[in-house]
């Protein structure tokens, strides 16, 4: 690994952590709003995004560093940089500000727009969850995989419910035959699929900083990801307006078997409700 890396996953992990304190005071207690695109932003969302980006932006200023809270990008932002942050600073929100614990400071690092580590913090565990596809990942400060077994039906399947109504035809059979567990964060299903706490998951409903983070620590468990629509990698541009992205992780055969079921479940739809069948 060389030193430029090095120094920035250093930093990256310290920066999450220096900011988990106000993650913890703010919990149920800081003051929410709703933004223009109908999603949910405390003030500690603002202040753990502002300390971060200010605090990489001293140690590497030439990187160039993205937020969900990043207020003023009212337009897409090339992102031309050998080196890149995108940070949520709580994904989760909606959870945070009712008390609910699943939610996650996400920040990964992308090197020619990919993402080569992830640094999470998970609330609901008090726990750093980090790694990367050459790195392996890392839960609590120990070594951590994907499950390798293959798909019953007792596997945990994370799943976020479309934001397109007609593509729910599709996934019904996949909540059928897993047992499914939404629990509000992107950012945690996809990182738990990396560390071994969930089989699998299917997503219709995120954007770049919600699984940036987590898709470089899912690989470096060892899992998979498969983008349906809208892959954000590399990343070429910054947009808060992008489309929502469809992917599917887990092991191989965990992601043959959803992605067979969601093909079953766009040929048995009616025409009226039917959506776009999946990439294969």
């Amino acid at each position: 690994m060389n030193s430029q890396l090095s120094k920035r996953l250093e930093a990256g992990k310290r920066a999450v952590l220096a900011q988990t304190g106000v993650l913890h005071r703010g919990f149920r207690r800081a003051k929410s709003t709703w933004k223009s695109d109908g999603t949910r932003v405390t003030t500690a969302d603002l202040a753990i995004s502002a300390a971060i980006l200010r605090d990489l932006k001293g140690q590497f200023p030439d990187d160039q560093r993205f937020s969900e809270e990043l207020l003023d990008a009212k337009q897409p932002v090339a992102a031309t940089a050998r080196f890149c942050w995108v940070l949520d600073p709580i994904d989760g929100t909606n959870n945070y500000a009712a008390g609910i614990p699943y939610c996650a400071i996400s920040l990964a690092l992308l090197e020619h727009g990919v993402p080569v580590y992830g640094v999470v913090y998970d609330f609901a565990r008090k726990v750093l969850i980090h790694g990367g596809p050459a790195f392996g990942a890392f839960d609590d400060g120990k070594p951590a995989h994907a499950r390798p077994e293959p798909p019953h039906a007792n596997s945990l399947v994370g799943f976020h419910s479309p934001y397109d109504k007609t593509l729910v035809p599709q996934v019904e059979a996949v909540i059928q035959q897993f047992k499914i567990r939404g629990l509000g964060s992107s950012t945690l299903h996809l990182a738990y699929v990396g560390i071994g706490l969930l089989d699998g998951l299917l997503d219709h409903n995120v954007r770049v900083w919600d699984i940036a983070a987590a898709h470089a620590i899912a690989l470096g468990g060892g899992a998979e990801l498969h983008y349906l629509r809208n892959n954000p990698f590399p990343l070429r541009k910054f947009d808060l307006n992008m489309p929502r992205i469809h992917y599917i992780a887990g092991n191989r055969k965990v992601c043959a078997r959803i992605k067979a079921l969601l093909r079953a479940g766009a040929a048995n739809a009616t025409p009226d409700t039917a959506g776009a069948a999946p990439d294969r």
